[in-house]
């Protein structure tokens, strides 16, 4: 198996970055004092806390992990994530495309696989932590011959304890006015949108729009609607086009600005990220 490496020195910390061939799936090794603004993966990402603290933002809240906690995020979750304490905090982070987890969570809930969800963003389970620590071992040794076998049974181990499906009773339903807003912001995200286009779309006020997309999605529009730019960006890194065409294309002012909030949201350049891939 091929592993490629990438280590990124920033200000205030440093990230290692670990693409392995078993497709859509990444490691990250970090250790850093940055904030990260609030953005969203398309990814599944779970993780735990090697040592330090952090705050952060998630789809149940504010929640806050140290030492030992797992951590996770589902696709398209808005989050953040902040260090407690003046000496940062590192941690270990696997991040699957949603296809990768397909046949487990098939396995695991009868083919109810569109009901996944990672339901605890913050997990104080010691056991937990050590299949999580399992399953990034088996995915980042490089001398490991069946690494590929161990993968996916150390992947189903772990997401058995950890993955609960949603109710259909769920009490945080988002309406259908928030979702024809979204939907909108979704379709196209580089074309520019004005707030009276989202109301007149979502058949409310642009108070009302604000407020109830604020409280169903945890951004405003518009910083939907630049999390979405900032998620087709990485979706072309990804590809390979050039940086220079990405900011253009995703609806930025210019590159610079495109960087900006690139690196707040992901805490490094499009051109390291760019770097990080290849």
């Amino acid at each position: 198996m091929l592993f490629y490496y990438m280590l990124i020195v920033m200000s205030r910390g440093r990230f290692h970055i670990i693409r392995s061939e078993i497709s859509g799936v990444e490691a990250v090794a970090a250790d850093s004092a940055h904030t990260f603004g609030r953005h969203m993966h398309d990814q599944f990402g779970i993780g735990v806390i090697l040592r330090g603290a952090q705050k952060s933002l998630s789809g149940r809240g504010i929640v806050e992990a140290e030492a030992g906690d797992v951590i996770t995020v589902n696709p398209g979750e808005i989050h953040d994530g902040s260090p407690i304490g003046d000496h940062g905090r590192s941690w270990q982070m696997l991040y699957f495309d949603p296809a990768v987890f397909l046949k487990p969570i098939h396995a695991l809930t009868d083919g109810h696989d569109n009901m996944a969800e990672l339901s605890h963003p913050a997990i104080n389970d010691p056991v937990s932590a050590k299949l999580f620590l399992k399953l990034y071992h088996a995915i980042t040794d490089k001398n490991g011959c069946d690494s590929e076998i161990q993968f996916h049974e150390n992947l189903l181990i772990l997401l058995e304890r950890l993955i609960e499906y949603a109710s259909s009773e769920h009490n945080n339903v988002v309406p259908k006015s928030i979702r024809d807003a979204q939907s909108r912001i979704d379709d196209d995200p580089s074309v520019a949108l004005t707030l009276d286009e989202l109301a007149n779309i979502a058949g409310i006020s642009q108070f009302q729009l604000i407020r109830s997309f604020s409280k169903f999605t945890g951004l405003t529009p518009h910083a939907y609607l630049v999390q979405r730019r900032l998620q087709r960006a990485r979706m072309m890194i990804a590809s390979g086009e050039a940086l220079a065409n990405i900011a253009h294309a995703c609806g930025f002012a210019d590159q610079s600005h495109m960087t900006r909030l690139f690196v707040s949201a992901y805490g490094m350049t499009p051109g390291n990220y760019a770097a990080a891939r290849y």
